[in-house]
């Protein structure tokens, strides 16, 4: 075939799917990368991570990714010890390759793989063609086979460290590196063997020595020829395995014919859309390689088509009154914008901007306003019938609170309405939503360098800048409206999640108190703890060694002490603390009661440790509540995370007695719905028995297990219970057989036929089940009781493992996300009892079910009543919503 003219802008890059991202796999630790649903991400993360910084530092024009199959090569045929010996590909890693055909997809990537052939035989081919028709050609590859095809026109991109450093091998870098030019590698590769491919070489002979041999006879060929001239130990192991030598030249060739259904002139970088990379990215949770990718590559079709042109109004002081008249009616709603700091329950505003979707906009700096702008200001936030849309309101809140500013009126959080609308996403970034949803970028059109700083590096940039954030929040808030009234989440956003967002910002800024000796000692305490557990730890083994390193707890458990092996890792043998629990159980060794023991101690002290600098100079600590991170809608609490204090230990307990009433109340009171989950479940499936059960006034897991077992309620022991419970729980959490298993310690198959008794009795359940995860792959989604969607679209994916999750996930959703709908219904409706009836009392805490209060004196039997019945009628259930309370000192003490 003729070579055609090399063409400098044709550029061809090829790479190796399956030795890239098995390399991606172990350079990166599984336990680190995976969804918050457990699909692993290691090899994807790390492959993706590779292939953006290939493309934007060799900006190819043509490009496919080559992949191994799993039937067997042309080369099994000719050595049916081809590859034997190889260890079973991980789970872990071939869940991960459907990801990596999506992620390719999405970037419009093509793909190719054929029977009987390797990946290696594809590139060759395509390799070749591409060299014929004169374009030049990279290969990125982890497999040194590769290297006997570099020439002129081809280049190897090797990894040198996992798939972060790639290294460049033209022909002179392959001779500097092997002693041999490429087109003799192949014959070196065949005299020292491949153990990976079980190719054994010459015993004895490496790369050196080889090239030595070839260099001097020229070629393979010629070395076979004077064979009986090479002397000693070398020379007869040579001439002893002449053969392997030979038949591995054979197998080592690549196959340069290959019938490929495209040719290199149609493999051309494709044109990729914003919005399925998002929702790909969203689903594995890539937002750092999200922006990595967006920073560095553009999508062949512009993104935005521009920015906000914005008519930024100057007013004169006394004036905002008369704009605002103007320009904030009850008809038109503007777009708030705030810059300043916020958390720990207070914030700090220096900047504050309003603007219209179309009309002008205005920038204000709070320390600048007069006392009749000030009032204007606060009269236009503190109105509820002047609407407002704001981008992650309730920080924003905090800082508008510690100025003496009051905000009503809010009708829509763009960060809010963009996570109901996309619950699976990590981030809410106002920036990215306008991209995603106006296609523009956040910076004005007046703004000749596109670029917008918002770090007040000049006063008119920054008021500029201000100033587009509203007005991007005010369009967006109209785009957010239409597009949840099609999700049917309209309802949501305004009856539950905008009115929390005040509720919320109220509980941080009251913050709850502590009890700074009581914590000092029990870091004192728990300090002693660790260091008499790492004593007992080190005299069970008879030496010292770190207990918090998982190094050298291997080496001393599977090394030392011989116990039996956990589930391998790259670093090793797994020492979590499921790991040695099981292996407790099976070997009884001391020091593994030691470490587990430490671990929890260690953990407990961390948290007390973290706890005391938190407290404020009143002695009360804020947390802050997340409404935007569950996808089922749970609330969730950071800084400290209250939700991390454990209940189910006396040391954990201990940690909730330094949680304690307020100088200026007499007590606090918990209060939390009993089983919810499991009332939730018999309403969703109308199991007549399930709802008798509920209704018969006795302890549910007992009747339940009475019925499962055929055993009068008096002969269920706490056993039998047990497990009824754990199935009870299970199944409202989408727990499959093995995880019951798991948790019951007890085989799969027992497990099984257990949950096959369980359902004979509870039929109306198994069908609910079954119902919600096909309605499910129908719809795309599943919804709770308030319409709260959770969109799985890996219900219908070719990833078993995934299939398998979003499963789990359509069994769990409906049921937790209706508990989370209740409760924020519930804490809203004490809200505004509280304030109807003009009650002192306060509510302080959102923990999970459960609502914690700071009792004003005089007021408990009031407050009890006015809890139990907004808690109580929240939401109407087949089986009634019970409320459980409890009144004390500490928050302990009001445990119930």
């Amino acid at each position: 075939m003729a070579k055609e003219p090399s063409t400098p802008d044709k550029r061809l890059l090829l790479l190796d799917g399956h030795s890239l991202a098995y390399r991606a796999f172990f350079a990166l630790p599984v336990e680190n990368f995976s969804t918050t649903d457990g699909q692993p991400t290691n090899a994807v993360y790390g492959f993706t991570s590779m292939l953006i910084n290939v493309l934007r530092d060799e900006q190819p024009s043509h490009i496919a990714v080559a992949f191994d199959r799993s039937e067997p090569t042309f080369r099994h045929e000719q050595y049916v010890e081809y590859k034997a010996g190889r260890q079973k590909t991980p789970d872990e890693f071939r869940s991960q390759i459907s990801l990596i055909f999506e992620v390719l997809d999405a970037l419009r990537i093509p793909r190719l793989s054929v029977a009987g052939f390797e990946a290696d035989d594809v590139i060759a081919t395509l390799a070749t063609q591409a060299t014929a028709a004169g374009m030049k050609t990279l290969i990125v590859t982890g497999d040194r086979d590769a290297f006997q095809l570099v020439n002129e026109d081809v280049t190897i991109l090797y990894p040198i460290r996992g798939v972060s450093e790639l290294g460049r091998y033209d022909p002179a870098a392959v001779e500097a590196k092997y002693g041999v030019p490429p087109e003799r590698y192949r014959e070196l590769a065949a005299l020292v063997g491949e153990s990976s491919d079980n190719l054994p070489g010459v015993p004895g002979v490496g790369p050196k020595t080889a090239a030595k041999w070839l260099v001097k006879y020229g070629d393979l060929d010629g070395l076979v020829a004077h064979v009986d001239e090479i002397k000693g130990k070398a020379g007869d192991n040579l001439r002893e395995h002449l053969g392997d030598v030979l038949r591995n030249q054979q197998i080592n060739k690549l196959d340069c014919e290959v019938g490929l259904e495209l040719t290199p002139p149609q493999l051309s970088m494709g044109q990729w859309e914003r919005e399925e990379i998002h929702a790909l990215f969203d689903s594995l949770q890539f937002r750092v390689l999200r922006e990595r990718l967006y920073s560095s590559l553009s999508a062949p079709e512009p993104e935005a088509d521009e920015g906000f042109d914005i008519e930024l109004a100057h007013l004169e002081p006394g004036a905002l009154g008369a704009w605002l008249e103007q320009n904030a009616t009850a008809a038109d709603r503007l777009g708030v914008a705030v810059t300043g700091s916020w958390g720990r329950g207070t914030g700090e505003l220096t900047a504050l901007a309003l603007a219209s979707k179309k009309g002008p906009a205005v920038s204000l700096d709070p320390a600048e306003l007069i006392e009749d702008d000030e009032n204007a200001l606060a009269a236009y936030l503190a109105d509820p019938s002047r609407p407002k849309a704001m981008h992650e309101a309730k920080g924003p809140m905090l800082a508008l609170y510690a100025r003496g500013l009051t905000l009503e009126g809010l009708t829509s959080d763009t960060a809010l309405a963009a996570y109901l609308a996309l619950p699976g996403q990590r981030t809410f970034d106002l920036a990215d939503l306008a991209l995603r949803y106006l296609h523009r970028e956040l910076r004005s059109e007046s703004d000749d360098s596109g670029q917008l700083t918002l770090d007040g590096s000049g006063e008119e940039e920054a008021a500029n800048g201000l100033a587009v954030r509203a007005r991007a929040v005010a369009e967006l808030a109209d785009v957010f409206d239409k597009d949840l009234e099609k999700r049917g989440a309209t309802r949501l956003l305004h009856e539950v999640e905008l009115p929390l967002v005040r509720v919320l910002a109220d509980m941080e800024r009251a913050g709850i108190a502590v009890d700074a000796d009581h914590l000092a000692n029990l870091s004192a305490s728990l300090g002693g703890q660790v260091k008499e557990t790492e004593q007992l730890a080190h005299d069970a083994v008879g030496h010292e060694f770190n207990l918090g390193s998982p190094k050298q707890v291997q080496q001393v458990l599977f090394e030392e002490l011989n116990l039996p092996k956990t589930k391998r890792t790259k670093t090793g043998y797994t020492t979590d603390s499921d790991a040695l629990t099981g292996l407790l159980a099976k070997d009884g060794h001391p020091v593994l009661e030691h470490i587990l023991r430490w671990r929890e101690v260690a953990k407990l002290k961390s948290i007390v440790d973290s706890l005391i600098p938190m407290a404020d100079d009143a002695g009360r600590i804020h947390t802050t509540f997340n409404q935007m991170v569950a996808a089922t809608g749970r609330l969730s609490s950071t800084d400290p995370n209250l939700q991390n204090i454990p209940i189910r230990t006396a040391e954990g307990r201990q940690i909730r007695e330094a949680f304690v009433v307020g100088a200026d109340h007499e007590s606090l009171l918990t209060a939390d719905y009993s089983q919810i989950e499991l009332r939730i479940m018999a309403h969703l499936s109308g199991d007549e028995a399930l709802l008798e059960a509920f209704s018969s006034g006795a302890d549910f897991h007992t009747i339940t297990a009475s019925r499962v077992f055929g055993l009068p309620a008096d002969q269920i022991d706490s056993e039998l219970r047990a497990r009824i419970k754990a199935m009870n729980y299970g199944l409202a959490y989408g727990l499959s057989a093995f995880g019951l298993s798991q948790q019951l310690r007890i085989p799969p198959d027992e497990a099984r036929g257990l949950m096959e008794e369980y359902f004979q009795q509870f039929g109306g359940v198994r069908d609910y089940l079954q119902n919600v995860v096909a309605k499910a792959r129908q719809d795309g989604y599943t919804e709770t009781i308030l319409g709260r969607r959770r969109y799985l679209p890996d219900l219908n994916s070719d990833n078993r493992q995934r299939r398998e999750m979003a499963e789990r996930m359509a069994l769990n959703a409906p049921i937790q996300g209706s508990a989370a709908d209740i409760i924020k219904v519930a804490g809203l409706n004490v809200d505004r009892a509280l304030r109807a009836h003009g009650l002192r009392s306060r509510m302080l805490l959102q923990v999970h079910d459960e609502l914690v209060f700071e009792v004003a004196a005089g007021e408990q039997d009031d407050l009890k009543a006015l809890v139990r019945e907004q808690m109580a009628s929240a939401y109407e259930l087949k089986a009634p919503l019970e409320v459980s309370m409890g009144t004390g000192r500490t928050w302990q003490d009001a445990a119930h």
